[in-house]
């Protein structure tokens, strides 16, 4: 035994390559150095540093669920895939370098979450959390394993619910921390655009509008994907990891003790010698127990369908108050956009205020060219060089400009009464 052990230990020796030999059709290759990441090309040139795509390992932050410790792994995407028995479109979920939506998905053996920073694959073991520089990344590693060591007596909530439940609240508490940093800005800046229009303020109001379309989606998408989960209780019973893997095990167990049984039996018939009367109870004996053991085996998978109804709904509770918590944040923004779209309907009506103004003042401007237009129109015509017993009269011409002057001001007053006091004017 002790030399198998030795044997295994050993390393493997790598396999050998024959050495490429430069000549004049083929020149020399530049080599690449041992350990780093390059890419062959077609034309047989390995270029350094640049590397292929899919095909690298990613650092992870590994919690574990019995002792609840921390660590670094590299893991690249094929282990991966085998360690979780996952698809790889779903690990493509947690790629950083692509954007996807907040989806939260429950599979065989492990559950794919990927809420606004958390992008991890939860099993019934261990948390495989994708390595970041963010804080918030940390900060869920390091109050998970506070949680797990901490974890009070009367807490049953498996290890895969808990790690979940941590996930959603740091996506909610994120998600709401940045709601109220949008409130804390915009609510001055409206007040401030109301008091003051002009270019810089509706600028400001035009980014933080955009600010606040792009989180608004962000967070209905969150609150969509918290909503099918709790109207499908298939996907809620597919993420309890936690008792399949004690059926399986069971399940396992069972079968591996069947086994024992029938190649029992089966050589204890194999004598040489005749079934006696005498060994007939012994075997009626292990049959009962065949039978007993497929029975306790049918009414454990019972119960765990009647357990597995039951954490269904201590799931659906823990989404469903979660679903309250994003929902509020929704229903904040919601109030904010319709505080925006309030403060752009009171600057129209200003606007259109101003636009009143401007042509009233136009109207009177053009009824006052009209009675000054009659003035000169008088003077013309008593500046014309032609006989009329118009001008004969005493004082004609004095008489016409204090009717022309009368009526007049008549037309003038008449329009600014008309503007003033009446208010036809349309908004």
């Amino acid at each position: 035994m002790a030399a198998a052990g030795d044997s295994t230990k050993q390393p493997l020796l790598p396999r050998a390559h024959p050495p490429h030999v430069a000549s004049a059709s083929s020149p020399a290759l530049p080599s690449v150095p041992p350990g780093s990441a390059g890419r062959r090309f077609p034309g047989g040139l390995d270029v350094p540093n640049l590397k292929k795509r899919g095909g690298g390992t990613r650092s992870w932050i590994r919690v574990e669920a019995a002792t609840a410790s921390v660590q670094t792994l590299e893991i690249d995407k094929a282990t991966m895939m085998r360690r979780c028995e996952l698809p790889a479109r779903d690990l493509r979920l947690l790629d950083p370098l692509f954007v996807y939506p907040s989806t939260v998905l429950g599979r065989e053996r492990a559950i794919v979450v990927n809420l606004e920073q958390i992008r991890c694959v939860i099993t019934a073991d261990e948390v495989l959390l994708l390595n970041s520089l963010d804080s918030y990344v940390l900060q869920y590693a390091a109050e998970l394993q506070r949680r797990l060591l901490q974890r009070a007596e009367g807490d049953e909530l498996p290890f895969e619910f808990r790690a979940l439940e941590l996930a959603l609240e740091a996506a909610c508490s994120f998600l709401d921390a940045q709601a109220a940093e949008l409130e804390i800005e915009a609510y001055p800046l409206l007040d401030e655009l109301t008091s003051k229009i002009s270019t810089l303020n509706l600028e400001r109001v035009r980014r933080l509008k955009s600010r606040l379309v792009a989180l608004t989606r962000r967070v209905q998408k969150v609150r969509d994907e918290i909503e099918q989960l709790m109207d499908d209780d298939g996907d809620m019973a597919e993420m309890y990891l936690t008792e399949k893997k004690l059926r399986m095990e069971s399940s396992v167990f069972g079968d591996q003790s069947l086994l024992g049984y029938n190649s029992a039996g089966a050589a204890g018939t194999s004598a040489s010698a005749p079934v006696s009367p005498v060994s007939s109870p012994t075997e009626s004996r292990k049959l009962e127990k065949a039978f007993s053991l497929c029975r306790s085996r049918h009414d454990s998978v019972k119960s765990s369908d009647n357990t597995t109804a039951e954490h269904i709904e201590e799931l659906e509770m823990l989404l469903e108050a979660y679903f309250v918590v994003i929902d509020s944040t929704l229903n904040k923004l919601t109030s904010l956009k319709e505080y925006i779209d309030d403060t752009e309907d009171f600057i129209n009506i200003q606007l259109d205020n101003v636009r009143n103004q401007l042509i009233q003042f136009e109207l009177l401007l053009t009824t006052a060219t009209f009675v000054v237009a009659i003035f000169g129109v008088v003077a013309g015509v008593f500046g014309m060089n032609f006989e009329s017993t118009v001008f004969k009269i005493h004082n004609a011409f004095s008489w016409v400009l204090v009717i022309t002057g009368v009526v007049g001001a008549f037309i003038f007053f008449s329009f600014l009464w008309f503007f003033k006091y009446k208010r036809l004017m349309p908004l």
